[in-house]
């Protein structure tokens, strides 16, 4: 008999030997794997997800910051807010993946300070798609940068 015929016969006996279920191991890596999978996959949501959390969270902030920088030159209220939203107008087409319609902008002006808001609605993001899986944060992302208009 050749030799592959006598080694299925083997496996094949061996196979159907009675065995101690209590004493086997076989299948516990895919038990483990089966309780571990679900988890390690929540964990790496988590990470997406917050990990898109942040680089929205900065790119308002940056946004904010730069139009307030812009605005400063204006003389006037009207042409202040005028620059703040040419300059994000400008600068959020960098971001082809942002929606300029998720997007809003407030100027608003004391004696000496002027305070740029920007607000993005974020729920329409890949990034929170689990967030009922994952607790996220609010999906309104709103970052606000404030400069004085005169003197030091």
């Amino acid at each position: 008999m050749p030799f592959v015929y006598r080694r299925l016969l083997h496996n094949m006996h061996a196979f159907l030997q009675p065995r101690n279920i209590t004493s086997s191991t076989r299948g516990s890596m895919a038990v483990e794997f089966a309780i571990l999978c679900p988890i390690m996959l929540i964990v790496l949501f988590g990470i997406l997800s917050y990990g898109g959390y942040f680089w929205l969270a900065t790119t308002m902030q940056q946004l904010a910051n730069d139009s307030a920088r812009a605005a400063i030159a204006g003389l006037s209220t009207t042409e202040r807010q005028n620059l703040a939203q040419a300059q994000i107008t400008e600068e959020f087409q960098n971001y082809s993946y942002l929606s300029t319609s998720l997007l809003s902008m407030n100027v608003t002006t004391q004696t000496d300070l002027m305070t740029v808001n920007v607000a993005y609605d974020a729920s329409k993001t890949p990034f929170w798609a689990f967030s009922g899986l994952i607790p996220m944060p609010s999906s309104t992302i709103t970052r606000s940068a404030t400069i004085k208009l005169a003197g030091y």
